[in-house]
């Protein structure tokens, strides 16, 4: 799979550092723990999707325990970003990021000892969790870092350095996998995150500024929380096991009991406002038609962007790549991903929702060319064959990602953009879950069930199919962009 870029997402101001940005003499240190912790996030996502051939290997299961390794995190992280935010408001985003950078080593770690695929399973759902404490201090700490005038450079890190973790994250997952390290094999890829977050940890500790309370009275939403966690789970779950259990009555009825569950929270978060209690979403987000369009659009376009998920495992799978050479071959991507980023980010503001539409157009070309090398080479395709259509499509996959947030963000009130920030963020993550069940799906549909002797004739099937399936999606996420603000936000800081 493509690393998605993964920003921080913003928690709405609460805390007041107890020190002022300019007395920070090694704020630059310190801000280097909020970096390191996103690149600890996104790292882990690349190289989960490099080594799933090795781990089923290993540990045996399914198929489908294979897409809950990837969806299970992302479905943690997409429910609790919704309160990560808040835990920060409530005990200080310094002590909410330590909360997250300790939990999310420690499961690591239990990841790395992992003896059956259910293990892993549940040990990559708490790291979810605790990635979802982590990801929404960044932003508020750098605020409490930097004075005005150089916040705009610290921010200016974040897309960069996201965008070489996307390109050397499954280089580097398939490097520690071709080594073997002590024998390791793909429980590599999860202990080298234990020196780095133990540095995380210590420079955090020791740097980042303390904070005290504002005074704003603010409690978490257990029961929307509940509610919330069991309409994504009634919804994602049927996704990604109906295909292996021959779609049961029960998983049909879990898919149609999604949508009031889903309804009841958006229930519950107006009667927790009227109350004077503190949602989790400001309910006015949901009378927003721009904003829920921008919503939409992100859960599609998130979605279209683990489609391209089915391209590492038919390299693996259908035509036998190492790890290394996988990541090798999937790598443009990730470096057209970069320009588009850099390409969006000079001149966002000028075309506004234009690079929605010309990012989407060549995402689309790019996965269209990649339908037409397979159909034209088969399994005779080489890596050069790929550079190309990956390098148009990441391109214009960079070009979409850089401005949506603002964009979505443009026509929300001031008061409202840390609520629908982390509403946009935990979306962001329910489209990556879909998408991966969605697209897995159509791809394990076509191997599962093969003969060896088959089986990569049916990889290359699926291939195809899952691209057509993603560029789908594109066109729809096409046609929802034009319900958008023209023009992004002017300042935000997402």
């Amino acid at each position: 799979m493509t690393a998605v870029v993964e920003l921080p997402h913003s928690a709405a101001p609460a805390a007041v550092p107890e020190a002022a940005p300019r007395r920070l003499r090694k704020r630059w240190l310190a801000f280097s723990a909020v970096i390191t912790a996103s690149v600890m996030d996104l790292l882990d996502s690349t190289v989960m999707n490099v080594a799933a051939p090795a781990i089923r290997a290993d540990l045996g299961g399914s198929y489908a325990s294979l897409q809950w390794m990837a969806a299970g995190y992302t479905m943690a992280l997409a429910v609790l970003l919704l309160v990560g935010g808040r835990l920060g408001d409530l005990v200080g985003r310094k002590q909410a990021l330590l909360i997250g950078v300790g939990g999310f080593t420690v499961t690591s770690f239990l990841c790395g000892l992992a003896v059956s695929s259910e293990m892993l399973i549940a040990a990559r759902v708490a790291q979810g969790a605790f990635a979802a404490i982590m990801l929404p201090q960044g932003f508020g700490l750098a605020r409490d870092l930097f004075e005005p005038g150089e916040r705009a450079k610290a921010f200016g890190f974040f897309g960069p350095v996201m965008g070489l973790s996307a390109v050397i994250g499954p280089i580097v997952g398939g490097t520690l996998l071709d080594a073997d390290l002590l024998g390791t094999g793909w429980r590599a890829i999860f202990l080298v995150n234990i020196p780095v977050g133990i540095f995380t940890f210590v420079v955090a500790a020791k740097y980042l500024p303390n904070a005290r309370p504002t005074g704003r009275r603010i409690s978490l939403d257990i029961p929307g929380l509940l509610i919330a966690g069991a309409g994504l789970f009634a919804l994602v779950y049927p996704l990604v096991q109906g295909h292996e259990l021959g779609w049961p009555l029960w998983s049909k009825a879990l898919l149609v009991a999604s949508l009031p569950v889903l309804a009841g929270f958006a229930v519950h978060q107006s009667r927790r406002q009227r109350s004077g209690a503190t949602p989790l979403i400001e309910p006015g987000l949901l009378r927003s038609r721009s904003y829920l369009s921008g919503v939409f659009f992100a859960v599609v376009f998130f979605g279209a962007m683990a489609g391209t998920f089915v391209l590492g495992m038919f390299l693996q799978v259908g035509l036998g790549y190492t790890p290394i050479h996988a990541s090798l071959a999937m790598a443009p991507w990730a470096f057209g991903a970069l320009i588009g980023s850099a390409v969006s980010g000079i001149t966002m503001q000028k075309y506004g929702r234009k690079l929605l539409h010309i990012g989407l157009a060549l995402m689309a070309t790019g996965l269209i060319g990649l339908y037409g090398v397979l159909a034209l080479t088969g399994l005779n395709v080489g890596h050069w064959d790929l550079v190309v259509p990956n390098l148009i499509g990441g391109a214009g996959m960079g070009m979409v990602f850089v401005p949506l947030f603002d964009i979505v963000l443009s026509g929300v009130r001031d008061e409202e953009v840390g609520s629908a920030t982390g509403m946009l963020g935990s979306l962001e993550q329910v489209g990556i879950a879909l998408g991966i069940a969605v697209i897995g799906t159509i791809f394990m549909g076509e191997v599962a069930h093969a003969a060896p002797a088959t089986r990569a004739l049916a990889a290359l099937d699926g291939t195809q199919a899952a691209l057509l399936a993603t560029v789908g999606g594109i066109l729809l996420a096409f046609a929802v962009g034009f319900l958008l603000p023209k023009t992004a936000r002017a300042g935000t800081e997402h």
